[in-house]
């Protein structure tokens, strides 16, 4: 008897430790996803202790020229030639602990606007991607999922 219970507080105690381990992991967060609407995918990548994005796929790559799409909404002028693809959508991301990421910025080529933006990892391969102006409430959430090579 005296076995079974010290296997099972063994066992309870490597399962504490290892989703401790998890929770607690600030690159968690780091590879590529695709957004909610399959239209694009985003690689996240570190930088110091910051972390960003950048788009490396779309569903459609090319305008109906032919050509690479480019940022033709960015309110700014000169930035509107500027490819779609390797744009970097994601900056400046702060590892808060409990698989959050906040206080970063995310921008968003169909409109051309920018907004405050916060990342939860609910599991290993689903990020809530959650995009806002001022207040957390008032805002609009993704979910993205990790793209794994097969």
């Amino acid at each position: 008897m005296i076995t079974r219970l010290n296997c099972f507080w063994l066992a309870l105690f490597f399962l504490v430790t290892a989703l401790t381990a998890r929770a607690n992991n600030p690159d968690a967060v780091l590879g590529v996803w695709k957004n909610g609407e399959g239209t694009g995918m985003v690689q996240i990548y570190k930088k110091g202790d910051k972390y960003f994005g950048r788009i490396v796929w779309l569903k459609v790559a090319n305008d109906e020229a032919g050509k690479p799409r480019t940022d033709v909404n960015n309110p700014e002028e000169n930035l509107r030639n500027r490819p779609l693809k390797g744009l970097e959508n994601l900056r400046e991301f702060a590892y808060k602990g409990e698989n959050k990421w906040e206080d970063g910025r995310i921008y968003d080529p169909k409109n051309g606007n920018d907004y405050a933006c916060e990342m939860k990892l609910v599991d290993e391969n689903t990020l809530e991607v959650r995009g806002y102006i001022g207040v957390s409430m008032f805002g609009r959430t993704d979910v993205w999922k990790r793209q794994v090579k097969k």
